[in-house]
This record gives C-alpha cells, structure tokens and sequence, in this order.
C-alpha cells in the first residue's frame, strides 16, 4: 500500500525546516519544499532557504528559476506531483514542507489551474481588455460567460476576474473550484501537520529571524538582486523583506524604517498563513510550546502509523 504523504506547513519562523528536516533524515528521504519564493535562485537570505551547509538531507522545489522569470503554483503541481509519485513508486516516504498553503493543496489536492504563466497571451488579452473597459465592463465578460465565477468575484478584483476567464477558457470553472477550496478531495492519502504557538514568541522568533537576516546580508543579497536586473521583476517586488529594502534603496524610506516594515509585513503574513491552516479541516496541530524538534517527530510519526494502518 502506497504511504500517504507527511506535509508539515504553518507560520513563517514557526520551525518547520528544522522538524522536516529531522524527520527526513528518520525516514531517510528528501523535503519538498513548498514555498513560493524560495523557487527563486539568487532569493536565498530573504526567503529563509536552509543554507546547503546545513542541509542533513537533500531540499528539492527549491531554486528552479531566476527572479525575472514566471513561475505559479500551476508550475509547481506538475514539478511537485512528478517528484511524489517518483518517490511513492520508489517505496520512499514523501515529506512536504513550507509556508505557502495553496503550493501544498495544489499538489495534494484535486486543483485544476489555467497555464499560470505570467506572459501567458490569454492573459495579456483579459489584461488588455480591462485597460480599455475598466473593471466593470470585464466583470460583465465574465458574467455572460460564467455568472456563477462572476457572482462570488468582485468587479473591481480584476486580477481574479482575469483569472476567472482564462480558466474558463481552459474548461474549468473559478466557481467551482472555490468551492472546492471548503470541501477538497485529496489526490493523494495525506497528514497536513501544522505547527503553531504563542503569539508573542512567535512575533518574537519573526523579529529575530529578520534582524538575523539583515546581518547574514540580507541587504547586499538585493543589492545582487537589484544589479542582474531583478528589481523590475513582480516576484521580488512582492517577497517580503525584499520589497522593502528595493523601496530602502529608492529612497521611499530609510534602512531602519524598511527592517521594521520587513517584521510588520512578516509578522501579518504569519497570522494569514495561520488563518489558512484553521480553515482546513485536515489540519492536525503540534504546539511548539509543548513539543521540541525530537518530540515533535514522535508525533507525527505515530500519527503516520495510525494512518497508514
């Protein structure tokens, strides 16, 4: 019988590289990552990449593009779902581990996606089409076309009303995978662990990762970035830590301002990935303020077993 897959995720510095990485080298496998941003080569500091030095066990779906290039969650199911079955067929444990929670679902769940690609020419179309009917006018495309994706999207989200056509385009219908999103069905047999723990050690653990950032040389890293023409690039102007310290560099604030800016916009975005988890009925939590690395492992192990019978 084919093991489920073991995907780890929850909020940013809540630990869970290090007890993936525990855990693969228990079952002597690989990590998966499933982060969105740590795709990027050259994105290493900012993104929270385990340094390869430090690596026990091999960390794949990592650095697969340059900055200046597209990639979506879309790319990532076709990579991820090739290296799961690969694994399964080989009789390997699959160990899924990151922050961005519609990389995972993509990958386990039954998710359909339009291309994905940003300079895709369907969406330069509904882009175009936007320019020179505004938001209301292409919401009233949709409409004709699918009312049912049209009703649960606001004319003014032109970014998820282009979506909404393209997918269309495809066959598939925003509408119902919506729905999809409250009531998934798995692709493969999986445990999603979550990890979580008090507020304030968390903002804590957040601060320190930034300030620990900024001094393995977070700033010099988008200066790199900023040189081989990254700057212009949607990926690296929307990562955070990266975003701030570009603004840093134009002079829209100073160094100090961006630094507290990265913590503010991590620590939102750890409370956003939190929110994710809780709506996913799936989801088995480890507290972290209960559990270490080691006991965490045990845990998640003997939830396998039960699991897997």
């Amino acid at each position: 019988m084919t093991q489920s897959v073991i995907a780890i995720t929850g909020p940013t510095a809540s630990g869970k590289s290090a007890l993936a990485d525990s855990l693969a080298l228990e079952l002597g496998t690989e990590v998966l990552s499933a982060d969105a941003m740590q795709v990027y080569r050259g994105m290493d500091i900012g993104t929270a990449k385990t340094p390869v030095s430090q690596r026990r066990v091999p960390l794949r779906l990592v650095d697969l593009v340059d900055p200046t290039d597209s990639y979506s969650a879309a790319l990532y199911q076709r990579d991820c779902r090739l290296l799961i079955d690969e694994f399964q067929s080989l009789g390997r444990a699959v160990i899924l581990c990151g922050g961005t929670g519609l990389y995972i679902r993509a990958a386990l769940d039954e998710m359909d996606f339009p291309s994905g690609e940003i300079d895709d020419a369907r969406r330069s179309k509904y882009q175009g089409l936007a320019e020179r009917l505004g938001p209301k006018g292409l919401h009233g495309l949709l409409e004709k076309v699918d009312p049912a994706s049209a009703a649960v999207i606001h004319p003014n989200n032109v970014r998820r009303v282009v979506r909404a056509l393209e997918m269309h385009d495809e066959g598939v219908s925003y509408a119902e995978q919506k729905t999809g999103f409250s009531d998934p069905r798995a692709r493969y047999p999986h445990l999603l662990f979550a990890l979580t723990m008090d507020r304030d050690r968390l903002y804590e653990r957040i601060d320190n990762r930034v300030d620990a950032m900024i001094a393995e040389g977070l700033i010099q890293e988008v200066t790199a970035l900023v040189e081989a023409g990254a700057s212009e690039a949607l990926t690296s102007r929307q990562a955070i830590g990266y975003k701030e310290i570009m603004d840093a560099f134009e002079g829209k604030c100073t160094m100090e301002e961006a630094i507290e800016a990265i913590k503010m916009r991590s620590r939102r975005y750890a409370k956003r990935q939190l929110s994710w988890c809780r709506r996913d009925a799936r989801t088995i939590w480890i507290d972290m303020d209960s559990h270490n690395v080691e006991s965490a492992c045990e845990f998640i192990l003997k939830q396998v077993g039960s699991f897997n019978g």
